[in-house]
């Protein structure tokens, strides 16, 4: 298994372990694998997200996933899924973590990009989340 997907579930676990739902602070909870566009939904009501994890500190912009879906939904007339992004790192041998959620992203804080023809995957279309120090957030987790 990569370290990406490993690392991926760990943080969506984390955040069902760490945050309520956002709109009615019932438990979160994981989605079968390989479902699309969202990864947790909340026990309780229609809330669903999208979770993001990153072994750094908050930062700007984050990988994304597939564009090929987002790129239909955005089509059809939907908007982007909301985002939960999750934050780890040590600082002087302590570690952080901050988990912040954007409950709305704009079609033009993505950004597609490709990879490279020697990838495992290659030539993948994907995208970035960019500019999320400008969109509305709310931290739901620190420490």
């Amino acid at each position: 298994m990569p370290n990406n997907k490993i690392t991926g579930d760990v943080g969506e676990q984390e955040v069902c372990d760490l945050v309520p739902c956002p709109n009615c602070k019932k438990p979160l909870m994981t989605l079968p694998k390989n479902y699309p566009l969202y990864d947790l939904q909340c026990t309780g009501c229609s809330f669903r997200v999208q979770v993001k994890t990153n072994n750094s500190k908050p930062k700007s912009e984050i990988f994304g996933a597939g564009w090929e879906i987002i790129d239909k939904v955005l089509k059809s007339g939907f908007m982007i899924p909301p985002l939960i992004a999750n934050y780890r790192w040590s600082e002087n041998g302590v570690v952080k973590q901050t988990i912040i959620f954007y409950p709305f992203i704009p079609k033009s804080h993505l950004k597609k990009r490709q990879l490279l023809p020697t990838a495992r995957r290659a030539d993948y279309k994907m995208f970035n989340y960019v500019g999320l120090d400008k969109l509305p957030h709310f931290v739901v987790f620190e420490k």
